[in-house]
């Protein structure tokens, strides 16, 4: 069973930066695409970024292009996603999610993380 685990969400002010971690554990496939999404409240979830093990490739949603940066580090299977210049629209819970098909954007996730809160004051 995959369990994935995020940490590094908090209160952060506009302009600032904070980084997400999730560490992935149960997954033997070399090959996978794992990334972000989020839910903020009283709205639906959406992909945020991707990181494509088969190939390094990534992807990113139009709101956080060129603000946020993913990475990954295969050996330790974890991957990062650096938030920078964040904005209070960027509030929100933000999950770590798995699928088995290597190709970005996720689109059949297999699992998910817990959710970390992510807080952007203005």
């Amino acid at each position: 069973e995959v369990q994935l685990v995020e940490s590094g969400g908090g209160l952060v002010q506009a302009g600032g930066s904070l980084r997400l971690s999730c560490a992935a554990a149960g997954f033997t496939s070399d090959r996978y695409a794992i990334g972000w999404f989020r839910q903020a409240p009283g709205k639906e979830r959406e992909r945020v970024s991707c990181f494509s093990s088969w190939d390094g490739s990534t992807d990113y949603s139009d709101s956080v292009k060129g603000r946020f940066t993913i990475s990954s580090d295969n050996a330790k299977k974890t991957v990062y996603l650096q938030m920078n210049s964040v904005k209070p629209e960027d509030t929100a819970v933000y999950y770590c999610a798995v699928q088995s098909w290597p190709v970005c954007p996720l689109r059949s996730v297999g699992s998910w993380g817990q959710g970390t809160q992510v807080t952007v004051s203005s």
